[in-house]
């Protein structure tokens, strides 16, 4: 009997819809390696986190083995690579619900753990529909 392939891909391209068709933005939390093309400078604690809604990306391919888009980083236009097997969790920024994942280096299999509104890092403060945006001077 042949191996089977890893659900992970799926996960992922279901939790992205998901989002999207609800109005969310979709962000991956990916452990950064040799293998992983991102911007180095953004990169914190050996992990970044990547809004790969479709405002914020373009040209997004989740396959069985990688995920690659460009995006823009401070204006300046960059191909992101992951492999599908460093990234940590996808969740939704507006409430952070999505699903975490265990990184495992140099296996193609993962524990998967739904995760209910949690990331290891709370996400952004949510969305409130309606009101007015609000703008505040950071220096």
């Amino acid at each position: 009997m042949s191996e089977t392939s890893s659900t992970k891909p799926y996960l992922l391209r279901a939790i992205y819809e998901w989002c999207v068709d609800n109005g969310f933005t979709p962000y991956i939390s990916v452990v950064v390696d040799a293998g992983t093309r991102v911007p180095m400078e953004y990169v914190r604690d050996g992990e970044i986190v990547l809004n790969i809604g479709p405002l914020a990306s373009q040209r997004l391919q989740i396959g069985a083995e990688w995920l690659e888009c460009a995006a823009r980083f401070g204006g300046v236009a960059r191909e992101i690579v992951v492999p599908i097997s460093a990234i940590k969790e996808i969740y939704s920024r507006e409430n952070g619900q999505g699903m975490a994942f265990a990184v495992e280096q140099g296996e193609a299999a993962v524990n998967v753990e739904v995760v209910p509104g949690s990331a290891e890092e709370p996400p952004p403060e949510p969305i409130k529909p309606g009101g007015r945006p609000v703008l505040r001077r950071v220096k």
